[in-house]
Parts: structure tokens; C-alpha cells; sequence
């Protein structure tokens, strides 16, 4: 027998997440651009899922990668030493978020964050009741999985948790259902696999009195639209509300993989107390990953690349304007391009990536069409890329 190749060895070894995986051999990756193992080029207009904000391998965060790994790599689990990286990092990012969100526990996942957050309002309400959102996406793991508003994803791993219910993203009415039981709210201030959805201000600012009214807290989970993706550092600036708990992951890390959730202080010593570590993780604040999110941060603030999100928008929203799109909702560099149907955008996303641009879908939205390119692509780069997506939704 000869030699298996690359994508046997793949379908054999590691194990699926979907039947029809894009299969792209990658070899190296620098700014906007994954290189294949044959040297084709493809400009990655979905940021590895709203991960790579600042474009792959910035030299700034891969200098830092290096440092640290000079000094230690993993050494005690979160919360026992002090570790420069993590500390700076904590330090850093609970002063640009607005009080009283200056305790952060890291984690190592979107997800992650999401279970501690959702742990964490149980602890300090002494309630049980916990309420999402239709068309949420929250994470995999059994909880955030629990307080996702997409059936489809999780009725073969029933029963999840008890006490969950669900209301309608930005209807007024709906949140009366938010009384003394519950716990807590957790919700994407800009729902993100729903296809882009923006909540109103006054939705916003009304969840947050009723919250406040019975008592229940207030999550938001910003972690796709955190880390600069909306033309903020986090989408909750938007609306000018401020939750008792927010989750934030994937752009956080630069490439590397690392999660959070920030909360007051005296709420989350609530975590370390009766019982003693009731929350506890081995690699949340890894120093290499807190090291790359800090220089990750550090980018963001120091190029400018926030403050022109909102203009590459813009002109990614009129170049690519034609007839078959029904729909075009964006925040920042958070688009969902809707189209005529599920087939449309699977063509669409094929045509583009068969010419190197690489597009995707949402889960919990299969009629529109993802782009969600880094904050660092430059105008050149924009006017290629949207040429070509412009081309691909025309013909299919």
C-alpha cells in the first residue's frame, strides 16, 4: 500500500466536527493571507472565526511569544503564583473596562468563560432560574450549550440544565419574564451566529433596568464581538450599558488560545469561598497565552486599527452591493450578507474560496453569508477581495 496522504491521514486520525470539512492543507499564515502547502495564497476574510483580529502572526505578538517562551511556560494552575504575563494582562485589561468589571478570571475557551460566568451569578444570587436568547450561541459544553437558543445543535444531548428558559432577541415584552428567581441573563450584545443581529437601544437600556430591578445579573457575552471586531474594544460600548458579567475569548489571544470573564471583585471572591476553589482551572492564564493577548491588546490601542473599522466597512458594504443580496446587517467588521437561500451561499462561499478568498456561513443563519476580515486588511486588499465576493454572489 502506498503512502496515505495528507486529508486520509486527517479523515482518519482526528476526530470530525462536520461532514464536509474545507480540507485546506495550511503551511504558513501571515497577515491577511493562509499559504497551502502548494503556495496558493488565500485572503481569510473570516479571521479564523473572529479570531485573528490583528491578521495572523503579527510581529509585535509573535516577539512576545517568544519572550516569554524564553522565561516559563506553564508552571502552577490559575491563581496560585504570580506570573508576570497574567498579571500585566489582568491589570491592563480590567482598566479599560468600566466599572465595576475589574476582577478577570482567565480561562482557556469562549466557552469556558461562559460556564464560570454562569456558575459564578448562581453563586452570588443564590438563585437558580437561567434565561437566554432565540438564536444564541453561547459554546459546546454542557452549560453554555444549555442557555443556546439553537435546538438543532443540542437535542441529542439532552438533558441539559435545569431551569433554562428562553426569550426573544429585542422584543420589549418578552422581558417581563425576567422576575425575582432568576439568576441570570446571558445574551451577545450583537448576536453573532444568528447572522449579525443589532438589538435597539432602548431594548438594551431596558434589559439592563429590569436586571437590575429583580435582581437578576447581567451577562454579556462578547466573544466574537469583543477585541475591536464591532469598532469598539467591546460591542456593550455601543449602547453605553454596562453588564454585571462579561465573557470575552477568541480575538483575545492573537492566535493563541485563551478566554476570560470580568465581574466585580467582591462577586468573584464569592468563587474561592464555601467551597474553597469552586472554581478552578490547570491552564486558564497559561503566561505564553496572556503574554500574546496582552501584545494582541497592546496592537489594537497603539495602530489605530479600531478606529478605522467603521470606514473599511463602509466601503466593504458598497463594493460589493449588487441585486441578488436581500440584506446586508454589519457592525464594524462583523458582516451577514443575506442571500436567497442555503445553496446560494454554499456556491457563493465555494466560488470565492476556488478563486482564494475565503468566506463562510453562520450556524443558526444558513441564508447569509459571513465576512468577518481582520481590522489590519488594508483598502488594496479590501477592493480585491470584495471584487471577487461581488462576482461570487452574482453568480450563484
Amino acid at each position: 500500500m502506498g503512502k496515505k496522504s495528507s486529508i486520509e491521514n486527517f479523515l482518519a486520525h482526528l476526530a470530525p466536527t462536520s461532514p464536509n470539512p474545507f480540507l485546506m492543507e495550511i503551511e504558513s499564515a501571515e497577515g491577511l493571507y493562509l499559504y497551502s502547502h502548494d503556495g496558493t495564497a488565500y485572503m481569510d476574510l473570516i479571521s479564523g472565526i473572529a479570531v485573528s483580529n490583528i491578521g495572523h502572526r503579527h510581529p509585535y505578538v509573535v516577539a512576545a511569544i517568544k519572550n516569554q517562551l524564553d522565561r516559563h511556560l506553564h508552571i502552577m494552575v490559575y491563581g496560585e503564583y504570580i506570573q508576570s504575563p497574567t498579571l500585566q494582562l489582568a491589570k491592563k485589561l480590567t482598566g479599560l473596562l468600566p466599572d465595576p468589571l475589574k476582577s478577570l478570571y482567565l480561562t482557556n475557551s469562549g466557552t469556558e468563560a461562559n460556564e464560570g460566568a454562569l456558575k459564578l451569578v448562581k453563586r452570588v444570587t443564590g438563585r437558580t432560574e437561567l434565561i437566554g436568547f432565540y438564536g444564541s450561541y453561547h459554546g459546546s459544553t454542557h452549560g453554555s450549550l444549555s442557555l443556546s437558543g439553537n435546538e438543532n445543535k443540542k437535542y441529542r444531548f439532552r438533558p441539559l440544565l435545569p431551569d433554562v428558559k428562553f426569550l426573544r432577541f429585542n422584543e420589549l415584552d418578552d422581558l417581563k419574564e425576567i422576575s425575582e428567581r432568576t439568576a441570570g441573563v446571558i445574551i451577545e450584545p450583537i448576536q453573532g451566529d444568528a447572522g449579525v443581529r443589532i438589538p435597539e437601544q432602548a431594548y438594551m437600556t431596558a434589559l439592563r433596568a429590569r436586571c437590575t430591578e429583580v435582581g437578576a445579573l447581567l451577562i454579556f457575552d462578547e466573544i466574537q464581538t469583543g477585541f475591536g471586531r464591532t469598532g469598539k474594544l467591546f460591542a456593550m460600548e455601543h449602547f453605553g450599558v454596562v453588564p454585571d458579567v462579561v465573557t470575552m475569548a477568541k480575538a483575545m489571544g492573537g492566535g493563541l488560545p485563551i478566554g476570560g470573564f470580568a465581574a466585580n471583585p467582591g462577586h468573584m471572591k464569592l468563587l474561592s469561598v464555601d467551597p474553597m476553589l469552586g472554581h478552578i482551572t490547570t491552564f486558564g492564564g497559561n503566561p505564553v497565552c496572556a503574554a500574546s493577548s496582552l501584545a494582541t491588546l497592546e496592537v489594537l490601542l497603539n495602530e489605530n486599527l479600531i478606529e478605522t473599522a467603521e470606514a473599511k466597512s463602509q466601503l466593504i458594504e458598497g463594493l460589493i452591493q449588487c441585486a441578488p443580496i436581500r440584506e446586508i446587517r454589519r457592525k464594524g467588521l462583523m458582516f451577514a450578507i443575506d442571500l436567497e437561500s442555503e445553496d446560494k451561499v454554499n456556491r457563493t462561499v465555494q466560488y470565492c474560496l476556488d478563486r482564494g478568498v475565503i468566506c463562510y456561513w453562520f450556524l443558526s443563519c444558513k441564508t447569509s453569508l459571513r465576512i468577518a476580515p481582520p481590522l489590519t486588511i488594508s483598502e488594496n486588499e479590501i477592493k480585491k477581495a470584495c471584487a471577487i465576493i461581488k462576482e461570487a454572489i452574482e453568480q450563484a
